[in-house]
């Protein structure tokens, strides 16, 4: 029998999935901690700006990915797609 071999801790990363897509492209982006595919030019670039910016305040928090509480991830997208316009709804959905 062979010893089993340690596994790798495995990295956390965003996965952004658009499936607004009508036009044929195939749209498919990797960076730092996510990979995007899919979705319209609008959806894709939303979610671009979405995961750069994720990354970007991290940074200044001087935290990654795996170190964030999945809450506090989630209202930094919140308030991150809030900013860039594409969630007008946020404030309708917390009243």
């Amino acid at each position: 029998m062979r010893p089993n071999k340690p596994t790798p801790p495995k990295e956390k990363a965003l996965l952004g999935v658009g499936l607004d897509n009508s036009d044929g492209e195939t749209r498919l982006t990797r960076g730092k901690n996510f990979t995007l595919v899919g979705g319209s030019q609008e959806t894709h670039s939303v979610m671009q700006e979405t995961a750069i910016k994720v990354n970007e305040r991290l940074d200044r928090k001087g935290k990654t990915l795996d170190e964030v509480a999945p809450a506090e991830l989630r209202d930094m997208i919140l308030d991150i797609t809030e900013k860039i316009g594409a969630n007008p709804n946020r404030s309708q959905r917390q009243k």
